[in-house]
């Protein structure tokens, strides 16, 4: 009769162990998502503001590094592609960046990105350094 009792409680073990080793939603991975809003929000001031472009090669590299970390963290490149490119992970990014700019008293519109686009430049941010301001 010990050996049923000693199976479940193997059994509960593992599955309670499988639990505690799940990865957290990517998402919740605050490097992982802190970039990936800085990339959006740099793309968006670049698509709304003529005066500013984007620093392309800056841009490709800090993706490259986020999609490397989010590996060595043990997420599968086909986990990194559908939080990528998932609509609803794209809308939460652009309400967090609305978000920021009403923290900045800036309207999202182009005035508004341009403005923050300039304040990120000057400031040498995380968002600055994948725009630069158009001679």
């Amino acid at each position: 009769m010990k050996t049923p009792v000693v199976s479940l409680v193997l059994a509960a073990l593992i599955v309670g162990s499988q639990g505690a080793l799940a990865k957290p939603a990517l998402r919740d991975v605050k490097p992982i998502d802190d970039g990936l809003f800085a990339i959006g929000l740099a793309d968006q001031i670049r698509k709304n503001c003529p005066q500013i472009s984007a620093r392309v090669l800056p841009a490709l590299s800090a993706l490259q590094n986020l999609n490397q970390t989010a590996k060595e963290m043990g997420y599968t490149q086909a986990e990194i592609d559908a939080h990528v490119d998932s609509e609803a992970e794209k809308d939460r990014l652009r309400a967090r960046a609305a978000r920021y700019m009403a923290s900045k008293d800036l309207n999202v519109d182009q005035a508004g990105y341009c403005a923050l686009g300039k304040e990120e430049i000057a400031r040498n941010s995380t968002v600055g350094v994948l725009l630069r301001a158009k001679d």
